[in-house]
Order: C-alpha cells, then structure tokens, then sequence
C-alpha cells in the first residue's frame, strides 16, 4: 500500500491530504519531533527524580526520618516509565527508516501509526508525571518509635516505690475519670526521676497507649519547644513542618492527636499556667482515655492545670530511706574505714532532710573522705549554710580565669571538683546544673556580699529584646545567652557589671553607646550571633575587659579602637569566616594577651589587600605580631599555602603553644611528622587540598608519639595512598577523612610492619585504642581501613558513605563487647559488606542505622 502511495503521489500531493486529515496524521509526520521531545521530557523527568532523591537521602542522615510512602511510589512510577520510553524508543530507528514523503508518510501506515500514537500519550504520561513530582510538598517524614521513649534514671532509688504505684494505677485504670495527673513537692525532691520512672514503665509493662509524650517545661516555658516536643514524638519533624506558623502546628497536632490515644508527660512547670489547646492538645480526648501527667513545685498549679482530684505530693524520704540512699552514694568502703564514720554520716544525712537530691550532691562528696574530721568539718558546715542549692558550659574555665577566680593551673581541678560533687553534671563535652542548685548557688552569692540582684540570669527562655536597662543596674553578672536577641538599642548604665553573656543569639546591631558606661567589664561573650558584622566603635570604652569571645560571628573586620583594651587576657576569633580585616599592630598591642583563638578566622574570603591589614595569605605580618606577646601560652590557627606554613615553622615558639592547628592548600607542604611531633600541646589538626606524600614513616626512630593530638580530620587530600602515621597518634579520639580519591588504606600493612621491626618506641602498640569516632566519606579508592580486626574499646560511631570499595571493616565478634556502636552507611553498602564469620555479623548487625 505504502508503495502505491509513493508511485502515484508526489510529496505536494500527498501534504494537503495528510494536512486534511490533521491530527491523525500528526502522529506520522510528527513522529521525529515526537521521539526527540519524549527523550527531552525522559530527562527532565530523571532531573526531577534526582533532585528529590538526593533531598530524601539529605533528610534520612537525620534519625527518625524516612521517605514518605508517596515519595517512595513515584519513584517506583519513574524507574517504570523509564524502563517503558527506552523499550519504545529502542523500537524508535525502525519506524523512522519507514517513513517516506519527506516524513509526511509511511511504507506502512498502521504500523506508524499506532507506534506514533504510543510515543504520543507515553510523552503526555511523562509530562503529568515530572508535574506530580513538582506538586510533592512533603517526601519525608518521622519513623514512629515504640509508644515511650526509654529515659535514664539515677542506679540509686529508694522511697518511690508506693507512689510509683498509685500514679500508674491512676493512669491505667480506664474506669476511673482522672485525666489529668498533678505531682507536686520542692526542688529536688525526686519529682523528676519519679516521672521518669512512669515513662519508663511504658517500656516494660502492658498498656493500651499509641504514644507517650516527654517535654520539659522549667521556669520560664518556652511554647514553641514544647509544641516541639509534641510534633517530634507524632512524626512531625520536617523542615517544613518546622518552618509553619505556631496556629498552623498547633492545628496538625490536634488533627493527629484526637485519633490517639496519648499521655503527656511535662516535667518541671512552674507557677505559670500551660494553655495546652493553644499548643494543640486536644483536651476532649481525655475522656476516651489520653493523660496528662506533670511536675511541679507548687500545689496551686495543679489547680490551674485541671489537677483538681488528682495531685499527689512528693514528700522527703523518712530517716531509714534517707540513710539507704546516702549509704549507697557514699559507699561501705569509706564508711567501714574508721568506727566513728558511720555515727557521723548519720548525722551528715539527717542535715540534707530527706531531700534526694542534696543526700545524692552530699554523698558524692563524701565519698572520698576517709578520716573523721573530714566528716565533723562537713556537719559543721552543712550546719551553718543553707539547705536549698542552669546551664554551664566548659568555657567556665576561661571565664572564671578572667574574673579572677582560678589561675590557668587550677581550673580543671576546680571543675573536676564540682563534678564529683554533683554540683555539675557532665553532658557531653559540656557540663550542666540542676535548677535547685542553681537557685541555691545564686541565693548565696547574694547573701554573701549582703546585696540584691547580684545577677540576672535570662538564659534560653526566648527573649527576643534584652531586659529593660533599668533591670541591669546594680547588677554584677548578666547572662542573656541562647534567646533571638536582635539588637542593643538601648544603653545601660552598670558600673558594677564584670560578666555580660550574650552568646548564641540574633544580634545584628549594637548602638554605638551602648558600652559606653560598663567600665568594671572583665567579660564579655558575643560568640554565636552570625548576623553581627561589625563591632561598635564604643568598645574602646571596655578598659577592663580581660575576655573578649567573637567566635561564630559574621564580624568582618576588627576596629582600630580594640587597641584600648589593654587589659585583655583572652581574645577568640574562631570560625570569623567572613573576617577580611585586622589592622596592623592591633594584636601586638594586647600586651597581656594569654589565649589568642584564631582557628577559621577569614576562611571564606581573601583578605584585603592593602597596607596596615595583618591578615594575608603567608600570614607572616600576623605571626610576628603574635610573636611578640610574651604572656601568650595558647594559640589555635589556620596556615594557607607553602608559604604560610613556612612562616608558622619559622616561630618555634608559636609551634609549642599551638592547640589547634588548619592547614590548607599546601601542593608542596613544608610540613613534615617531625614538627607535629615537637608541638606538645596540639590536640585539633585539619588538613585540606594539600600533599601529604612526603609524611611517610621512614623517620620512626626520630619521631615521638603526638600524645596530645586527639581529632584529625583530612579532607580533599589528593596523592595520598595512606594514612599510617596516625600509629603515631595513640589517643587519637576523632578520625574524619573525605573526598581523598587517592586513598587506598587508612593504615598500610606493609609500613606499620616494617616500622614495627625499625622502631623500639612504638611497644606494644594498640591501633586506634581510644578512637570514639570515625568517619570515611567520597573515597572512591579505598579498600580497607586495616587488615586484621582490632578492638576499638572506646568506639561509638562509624560513619561511612561513597567508599564502594570498602567491602570489610575491620572488626570480629569480640570488637562489640560489652558496648554500644553505631554504624551509619546508605544500606547497599551495607547490605553488600564482607564479615569474617557469621558471629561477627550477628553481632554489629542491630548496629546499623541508615542514611
């Protein structure tokens, strides 16, 4: 037929027959556009596939995250649709090769036809498709734990046990119309682990409850927390959930929670009534069943928080659950080591009263005093002071060293000290106090001096404007840190202020005057306020001030007036990426400097170049600067280039005083496992796009091992095969390493052997012995970490991702004894890795946790 139609009719001929028949036509003459538009929206299609891909996985890095089931179909749809347009588009060259005409027709029309037809509505299909993908708000969601979240308890508890009792029958018994629950007592008492102990008898015993729900409230309440405490433990934990409007959460929550059956646990409120239908909860559903237990200091708020049947008081332990606890605390063997301590730690238990907390802070404290007058001494001050005691971080050392208290010697003792005692308790690299403590500690620093409002202590309870000026005056220490503070406008008068902590807020703008009348101020903390760019020249009126924290702030250049601060003693500028200025002769200047922070300070921009700026590339200017302070003991850094590494080595004396240490773009790096060696009190080193093949370990006998050095990170290293010289590194407790395509071991057999056999200080070295964490990322080349297994006692936390060649881990059955490890990688990786036996496997396999 077709060739019938190519004898008889020219292609003039045949184009207004096919123009006449129109859009049926359209799917021969048009097939070529057709294909090539269907391969163009294909691409499209997969652009779109990968951009959300890419933010699904971003998303599921986070814990309790996965891909929405929505998400996870569509791309199911994909994958199939492209499986469809390339078994169409395969079929594609045969149906061109058919047309005639110019295109306009077929050697066989119904074959072209129907083919042109198909290619038609499979591209419609992918255009709707690629435009579901645009409409998807939502591709990743909260997992859903068990119904409690487990909390931690003190391994002493004594006295609970009855109230404990009749607080779960409370809540479980259905038939029973006491929906909301109100514990009540003083500070310290126990209210806490109390509820911790309801919590956690979620976990353990039958119950009919979807969802258990902790938030802790404190004094201040903080609303929008609380809504997200909420939100998290019901899957609400997306960046665009996070980003609605309060009303707008508060409407998911309700819309959720009225479909569950729910408990609400709020810890510590205080005399301020909670409005828990503007957060969301929705209280009608307390009559099918959900709770609401809390914690309080004051019997009126359960009143006001519908506790009117149901309150219970939490009372001080009798003498013989008193004595229990402390016995417990303290120990038999300090109070079998003499026959009069006993008596006498019965009569240091009856002066904390039966209060937990303060039997608990006590005992620990007593615990290593092992002669009797240790013990008459602690009655007789515990005797005399008073019976009642918020959040401190490790930078007390340095505050409490510019205020005077310790010396450089004598702080980590200080600090050690308290947290023994249980004044501090450590959480993480940070150290944090229970609340009763703290009113206890501010009450008798007032008391002390016999004056008022010796502090004001606003921290992390959302303020976004600082308190009224007239609040400050009279005041000797405010701490404002971690609110949205946005700016200082106002300016205040306090002659007697020595400590200002304004860490972690918003503030863009300080008034010029604002320092103008502070003369006493010896600290002064602005770390963390990323959009303050630039400091007010009135600091120069701060003579006093010893302690000077800029870290993490968008500050881009440091004002000539600093120079007035001569007393300075502490000056921070890490992590001032935006920093391009610091005029010449500035730093010199602080005669009496003691620390000087400087590690990423301009990393994100040239400096500037012109005459009387100490920031530049070699850094020599700088370097000579600091060289010249005399009083300085410690230093952190970043070096760019040869030849600012090169000046660095010219100072020996900076070398022996450098903490943390940035290297980076180094093709030729003059640095060498000698000079690392020789800085005794290193403990941070980063090193990026720089050549490390000359750090070999042929120099063993010469080096000494870097004791100090506890986190290494190595990132976009190329030429570098291995990393052995970190055997060199026996507490190493951070390894992070990325973006080294070159890598191929992170310690290499062959060298730690031969380095083993040239080297008598190495002994019996144990590899990796303290490392907590290790993190290997975009290392397309690397196929072990080690050969043989090794026992990783401190490890927490592998972390793996884009390393296709790493098919085995260095670890055997006994490697996770007795601990609990983490092991992060996308779940192809895992699901294709190499274990030594089938014992190693079952072991770290509840481990793993993917991205």
């Amino acid at each position: 037929m077709g060739g019938i139609i190519s004898t008889f009719f020219s292609a003039d001929t045949i184009r207004p027959i096919l123009f006449y028949v129109g859009g049926q036509a359209k799917y021969i003459w048009g097939l070529k556009g057709n294909l090539d538009d269907l391969q163009t929206q294909k691409e499209n299609l997969i652009a779109k596939k990968l951009d959300l891909l890419n933010k699904v996985r971003l998303a599921e890095q986070q814990p309790r995250i996965r891909r929405t089931t929505t998400v996870e179909l569509w791309f199911k749809r994909v994958e199939e649709m492209e499986t469809k347009v390339e078994n169409l588009q395969k079929e594609g060259d045969q149906q061109i090769d058919r047309l005639c005409l110019g295109g306009f027709c077929s050697t066989d029309l119904i074959s072209s036809y129907d083919f042109g037809k198909k290619v038609e509505n499979l591209r419609e299909k992918v255009i709707e498709l690629k435009k579901e993908g645009e409409a998807m708000k939502e591709v990743y969601e909260g997992l859903p734990e068990g119904a409690a979240v487990e909390k931690a308890v003190d391994r002493t508890i004594v006295g609970q046990e009855s109230i404990l009792d009749r607080v779960w029958r409370c809540i479980t018994d259905q038939e029973k119309n006491e929906e909301i629950i109100g514990l009540y007592g003083m500070g310290g008492i126990g209210k806490t682990t109390l509820l911790k102990q309801v919590n956690n008898k979620f976990c353990s015993e039958e119950h009919d409850f979807d969802v258990v729900i902790w938030s802790v409230v404190s004094r201040e309440p903080n609303l929008k927390q609380i809504q997200e405490d909420i939100g998290n433990r019901i899957g609400f934990s997306t960046d665009s959930w996070e980003r609605k409007s309060f009303e707008e959460r508060a409407s998911d929550i309700t819309n959720t929670l009225k479909h569950k059956k729910f408990v609400l646990l709020l810890d510590d409120i205080w005399d301020s009534e909670i409005d828990l239908t503007k957060l969301g909860v929705p209280l009608q559903t307390l009559d099918s069943g959900s709770r609401i237990v809390f914690t309080t200091r004051f019997e009126g708020t359960c009143g006001k928080m519908g506790a009117h049947k149901n309150r219970y008081k939490v009372f001080c332990l009798g003498d013989d659950d008193a004595w229990k606890l402390f016995e417990g605390v303290v120990g038999r063997y300090v109070l079998n080591k003499h026959p009069d301590i006993p008596k006498l730690a019965e009569d240091v238990a009856r002066q904390c009263h039966g209060l937990p907390l303060a039997l608990k802070t006590v005992g620990n404290a007593m615990a290593s005093k092992e002669y009797p007058e240790e013990w008459k001494e602690a009655i007789e001050i515990l005797s005399a002071s008073a019976s009642k005691f918020e959040d401190m971080e490790k930078k007390l050392i340095e505050y409490w060293k510019s205020e005077g208290f310790v010396d450089s010697s004598s702080g980590w003792g200080v600090l050690g000290a308290l947290v023994r005692a249980c004044l501090l308790e450590e959480a993480g690299d940070r150290v944090k106090m229970h609340d009763m403590i703290r009113d206890m500690a501010l009450w008798i620093a007032n008391e002390v001096e016999e004056e008022e409002d010796n502090f004001l202590v606003r921290a992390g309870v959302g303020l976004t404007d600082a308190p009224k000026i007239e609040e400050w005056e009279g005041v000797k220490r405010i701490s404002l840190m971690q609110n949205e503070i946005q700016s200082l406008p106002q300016i205040p008068t306090c002659p007697r202020l020595q400590t200002l902590l304004l860490n972690a807020n918003c503030i863009a703008n300080i008034t010029d005057s604002f320092f103008q009348s502070l003369p006493s101020l010896r600290v002064l903390d602005l770390s963390g306020n990323l959009y303050l760019t630039e400091l007010p020249v009135g600091i120069s009126s701060l003579v006093s001030l010893h302690h000077l924290d800029l870290s993490f702030t968008g500050v881009r250049g440091l004002p000539q007036e600093l120079k007035a601060l001569v007393n300075l003693r502490y000056l921070n500028l890490e992590y001032t990426n935006d920093m391009s200025k610091i005029p010449q002769q500035l730093i010199s200047s602080f005669s009496k400097l003691q620390v000087l922070r400087m590690l990423y300070c301009g990393s994100n921009h040239q400096p500037i170049v012109e005459e009387g700026n100490v920031l530049s590339d070699d850094a020599e200017s700088l370097m000579k600067e600091i060289h010249c302070l005399e009083q300085l003991n410690l230093i952190t850094m970043s070096l760019h280039g040869s030849r600012g590494v090169e000046n660095f080595l010219k100072f020996p004396k900076l070398q022996n005083i450098t903490q943390a240490l940035s290297i980076e773009d180094c093709n030729s790096l003059p640095l060498n496992l000698l000079h690392l060696a020789n800085m005794e009190h290193l403990e941070q080193l980063f090193i990026r796009k720089s050549n490390l093949e000359d750090w070999n370990v042929d120099c063993a006998g010469e080096v000494q091992k870097m004791r100090k050095l506890h986190f290494v990170t190595i990132y976009e290293c190329s030429n570098v095969k291995d990393s052995t010289w970190l055997v060199f590194v026996p507490n190493l407790k951070w390894l992070r390493i990325f973006d080294c395509d070159d890598m191929e071991e992170i310690i290499s057999v062959e060298k730690f052997e031969k380095l083993s056999e040239v080297s008598e200080m190495m002994g019996e070295l144990n590899l990796f012995a303290k490392l907590e964490l290790l993190e290997l990322g975009n290392a397309s080349n690397l196929k072990r970490i080690y050969r043989d297994h090794l026992p990783f006692s401190q490890l927490k936390e592998i972390r793996i991702w884009e390393c296709p060649k790493l098919k085995k881990l260095p670890l055997n059955s006994s490697s996770a004894k007795g601990r609990k490890m983490v092991i992060r990688g996308y779940k192809e990786w895992w699901e294709e890795l190499q274990w030594e036996d089938q014992a190693t496997q079952n072991a770290f396999s509840p481990c793993f946790m993917p991205y």
